[in-house]
């Protein structure tokens, strides 16, 4: 019997080509044990059960969040045989398993992202209301999709909405999402708000809106985001650091436009109270105009009475200061016989002059024969 002899190279080359073919890769769950990050960008760890450990070799980026020995993880890895190392898993992808798996890792990466200040109030941004651009991630196939556009068409209406369809569970979803997320907000026209939305379903299946991809994603987003997880007992970590949450997808499109019956409901009662008021008003102006019209008669009467008043007494002034009136008291008025002038001096007058004495029923005509001063 001949034994194949290999170098060590063509060693690993065929156990490589080997595993490429029958297992390109393997998922593996188990508790992690010996977690540690090199240098800030490598991570090393080992997935054990009670008779084995299988080493794992991955990048930083592909953690979901803090992790701690003893956790239940579920890793996608591709196996490899390398010429210097030995054996080694690198990682794919890695998933949350069990519950209290998940509950854990949900506490830990909330503390880290709330030290951070990614929840607080003071990030939060006011929605547009109603918004004319919108756009949605979720997956198009989904009851959540179907729910929210036929909200939104019921209530309102006109609304463009651009969807990114999505996985919204799953190892490919939080890849998927995040790449959308960055899509929008690369655009040089920007929808007016964002809109990450599924239906409920278990911790498991929500586990990827636990992830601090996607909740670092939904943070640093420049356009205002709205996340809607169809789940009212728990609060996934992409809802806190959204600008709003709603509870389901039907909800987030209640909160995003109003009600359209009901707007024309109230436009109706507005216009039935502004023809309320204009009557009012028109009633008030009317009442107003007759007061003034009241007082305008009244003043006019009594300005026309002054002016009575004022025309007999300067009538009468004028009277006294007629000179017929003098003349009738016994005083003659002395003019020059030729020119008329009025004399009003002895200086003008010589003796042999001839003047005309006007009384206040005639004149006449007479020769001086005598003059005297004073």
């Amino acid at each position: 019997m001949n034994d194949l002899v290999f170098s060590p190279s063509d060693f690993v080359a065929i156990t490589n080509q080997v595993l490429e073919t029958a297992f390109p890769f393997v998922a593996i769950e188990g508790e992690l044990s010996d977690f540690r990050v090199s240098k800030g960008k490598w991570v090393y760890f080992n997935l054990k059960d009670d008779n084995a450990s299988v080493k794992f070799f991955g990048s930083v980026y592909i953690l979901p969040g803090p992790l701690e020995d003893g956790m239940r993880l579920k890793v996608v890895a591709r196996p490899q045989l390398h010429p210097l190392y030995g054996f080694s898993l690198t990682v794919q992808s890695i998933a949350l398993s069990g519950e209290g798996t998940i509950k854990k890792a949900f506490d830990l990466l909330y503390s880290k992202l709330q030290g951070e200040g990614l929840f607080e109030p003071e990030r939060k941004r006011l929605l547009p209301y109603p918004p004319s651009r919108i756009g949605l991630i979720t997956s198009g196939e989904s009851a959540a999709y179907a729910d929210f556009i036929k909200i939104m068409n019921e209530r309102w209406g006109g609304v463009e909405i651009i969807l990114a369809n999505t996985q919204v569970q799953g190892e490919p979803a939080v890849g998927q999402i995040v790449r959308a997320i960055e899509w929008f907000n690369e655009q040089a026209d920007l929808p007016e708000v964002l809109v990450i939305t599924r239906g409920g379903g278990s911790l498991d299946d929500l586990a990827v809106f636990n992830t601090e991809q996607i909740t670092r994603a939904v943070a640093a987003s420049r356009i205002p985001t709205l996340v809607a997880i169809g789940h009212e007992v728990d609060v996934s970590l992409a809802e806190l650091a959204a600008d709003q949450r709603a509870s389901t997808p039907s909800n987030a499109a209640q909160l995003l436009v109003p009600d359209k019956k009901h707007e024309l409901f109230m436009l109706a009662e507005q216009r039935k109270m502004l023809g309320t008021v204009l009557q009012e008003y028109v009633r008030s102006l009317q009442e107003d105009l007759s007061r003034e019209q009241l007082l305008l008669g009244q003043s006019l009467d009594n300005i026309v009475e002054e002016s009575r008043r004022y025309l007999r007494e300067q009538t009468r002034i004028l009277h006294l200061y007629n000179p017929r009136t003098i003349l009738k008291k016994g005083y003659v008025l002395v003019r020059e016989a030729d020119s008329k002038k009025l004399i009003k001096t002895i200086s003008k007058i010589k003796k042999n002059d001839t003047v005309i004495l006007e009384f206040s029923d005639g004149t006449a005509q007479t020769s001086v024969t005598k003059v005297h001063s004073k």
